[in-house]
């Protein structure tokens, strides 16, 4: 995160102090979120975020040096929030949950953040393989964090038997990711609602991988 430009006069005025610059940064950042997801790296504007986040465009330049540190900000954050609570609703489970049960509960919990609780993370996956490289590069990170956590949970069901034996790991994984970050490019609520949505993927997963083909929970 690039640091605030303090030597500047704030764009809210002299008076304005800490607590108003913050708020206002984050009104900023989540316009950007909002335009970002709907209209993709390159047809974003600044000034479409600042219309938005109801500022002057130039006010932009007193929190980020440039339209694309402000954008690569919104898709770390989006990292962060799809692998936030996605770690937060497996911890969630008691500790004897098995392992597809930890694999239904991460398809709820990435469903829910990208297709109804964030403009970041939906943002964050629409434009991954938009990011010019050198930014790209830097977001790499956090996209190896997030897929580890769900190597973890296919390795997890290896370790307990209940992948089914003719089922490639990777390639299960790496499928299901991929199927999950699809979903906003056909997904809308009118054409069925989200926990619908989440129980089919996750009928989907455990009949098509695993061993015992049990019901989700």
């Amino acid at each position: 995160m690039p640091p605030e430009r303090t030597a500047r006069p704030s764009p809210d005025g002299p008076s304005a102090g800490g607590r108003k610059s913050a708020r206002t940064r984050e009104r900023i950042l989540a316009a950007a979120a909002q335009i970002l997801s709907g209209q993709g790296w390159a047809g974003t504007r600044l000034a479409d975020i600042a219309e938005v986040a109801a500022v002057q465009a130039p006010a932009v330049y007193y929190y980020w040096p440039s339209r694309e540190e402000l954008l690569a900000e919104v898709v770390t954050v989006g990292q962060q929030a799809t692998h936030a609570h996605v770690v937060a609703s497996l911890e969630a489970l008691p500790g004897d949950a098995g392992a597809f049960d930890r694999i239904d509960r991460a398809i709820a919990a990435h469903l829910e953040v990208v297709l109804d609780r964030s403009d970041f993370a939906l943002a964050a996956i629409r434009n991954a393989a938009q990011l010019p490289l050198d930014i790209r590069e830097r977001q790499l990170v956090g996209q190896r964090d997030y897929a580890d956590v769900w190597r973890g949970l296919v390795e997890d069901a290896v370790a307990a038997g209940e992948l089914a034996a003719d089922v490639d790991a990777r390639a299960a994984r790496m499928l299901v990711l991929g199927a999950l970050n699809w979903a906003p490019e056909w997904w809308h609520p009118d054409r069925g609602s989200l926990d619908e949505v989440v129980a089919t993927t996750q009928h989907v997963v455990r009949s098509g991988l695993g061993r015992s083909r049990a019901t989700p929970r």
